[in-house]
């Protein structure tokens, strides 16, 4: 039975995971951060937490006698992807990543692109009000964005007081429709639009509401990305693991 690793927190790794419950020659060990919220059970073996560094994923690697990885993380969690194919190069481990095509503009978007979020007082005038959709983690990173109105939807309430200087945390728990972020958009008078570039069609009528809504978008494009496999969507990863399975003769 091969054993794999499935580094998880996307929709994708979800709807791995669930293809490949109860396949009986496959393990999957399914491996999420620790401040990542799962809404219910993916039907395998899960983990939650981190691995100690490289030399602590290192020992977990071999420890659990682990055939193959998978990478379905976020594009974001570049710090992670980029550690755990240069281990595997290491290791000799068949290594791939699961990263989804990212946004690309449309008729009717006005988006601005930012190489990170220090950017976006550059081009977002004093006094807008700012839907932040990049996550409390990242909020800290808004320097010069003291006299906007930064508004940060979360899942959860928020246990501390709100970073910046000007702001609050609007709880939310998706999905969400066009209709109600338009409607939302609307209802707090928003003027931009903050967001980093994860594709998927699961957060995207946040865009789409800000193109009916005519609002500037600030779009932070992705990190760079570990050299090696790439897999756009499940059905690719489905079979990249089934070639482990049942390898082609040269």
């Amino acid at each position: 039975m091969m054993r794999l690793l499935l580094l998880a927190g996307t929709t994708e790794a979800r709807e791995i995971a669930a293809a490949l419950a109860g396949n009986p020659r496959i393990e999957v060990i399914v491996s999420l951060a620790s401040g990542t919220r799962m809404a219910r059970p993916l039907g395998v073996t899960t983990r939650i937490g981190g691995f100690g560094g490289s030399d602590g994923f290192t020992a977990y690697l071999a420890r659990e006698g682990i055939d193959a990885v998978l990478d379905a993380t976020h594009p974001f969690a570049v710090e992670m992807s980029h550690r755990t194919r240069d281990l595997c190069s290491k290791l000799g481990l068949p290594c791939a990543q699961v990263l989804r095509p990212g946004w690309t503009p449309g008729p009717g978007d006005r988006w601005t692109t930012l190489n990170d979020e220090s950017e976006a007082a550059q081009h977002i005038p004093p006094g807008a009000q700012v839907f932040v959709a990049t996550g409390r983690q990242t909020l800290e990173r808004y320097i010069g964005m003291g006299d906007r109105m930064m508004i940060c939807r979360q899942i959860d309430a928020s246990s501390g007081p709100f970073p910046l200087p000007q702001g609050y945390f609007l709880p939310g728990r998706p999905p969400f429709t066009v209709a109600q972020e338009v409607a939302l958009f609307r209802r707090l008078s928003i003027d931009w639009l903050i967001v980093k570039n994860a594709g998927g069609d699961a957060s995207r009528t946040k865009l789409d509401a800000a193109r009916q809504l005519n609002l500037p978008v600030a779009m932070i494009r992705r990190p760079s990305q570990p050299l090696g496999v790439q897999l756009e969507t499940v059905a690719d990863a489905l079979g990249w693991v089934k070639g482990l399975q049942c390898p082609v003769s040269p």
